[in-house]
């Protein structure tokens, strides 16, 4: 995993022998495991890593008026019960009901109001609630409503 992957040598001193990872990436779930031998003493501990992930569809920019999905996967072992999309803080309806029981989201016309942040909450069978965020940024005119423009001559017109 190098070099994403880092101990900070001055924490240990103190007790600390935590792992970094960054970037997390969807391969690295699973069970963790750290031990620390002190003299005759051995201290071990056990961290499971879930990664939840939010991708697109197709991947690369968005363009303005081109259908794009958003899908939300997690490794959380149990049953996915519930999906909710939520963008720049509100709950956006994916059915009859506020929520959907998969993690995808279809924007069939994204315009640039579309842009922003989007976050994806699923809910499992034991009741364990796991988020994420993705930025969502669109490629598109967000120029004026008229499409003409005034600009006196000899001065600059954007």
């Amino acid at each position: 995993m190098r070099p994403r992957v880092s101990v900070q040598d001055s924490a240990l001193r103190n007790g600390n022998f935590s792992l970094r990872i960054d970037p997390v990436r969807s391969e690295d779930a699973g069970l963790y495991e750290a031990r620390v031998a002190y003299n005759t003493e051995v201290q071990s501990c056990q961290v499971e890593l879930g990664v939840i992930t939010v991708t697109l569809s197709p991947p690369g920019p968005v363009v303005e008026n081109e259908p794009v999905g958003l899908s939300c996967n997690s490794s959380h072992r149990a049953s996915l019960v519930e999906t909710c999309w939520f963008h720049n803080g509100r709950l956006v309806p994916t059915s009859r009901t506020s929520c959907s029981s998969h993690g995808a989201l279809s924007l069939f016309r994204p315009a640039m109001s579309d842009a922003g942040s989007w976050r994806c909450q699923l809910r499992y069978s034991d009741n364990e609630i796991i988020s994420a965020t993705y930025n969502l940024q669109i490629l598109g005119f967000d120029g004026p409503t008229n499409p003409v423009v005034y600009a006196a001559a000899g001065s600059a017109a954007d």
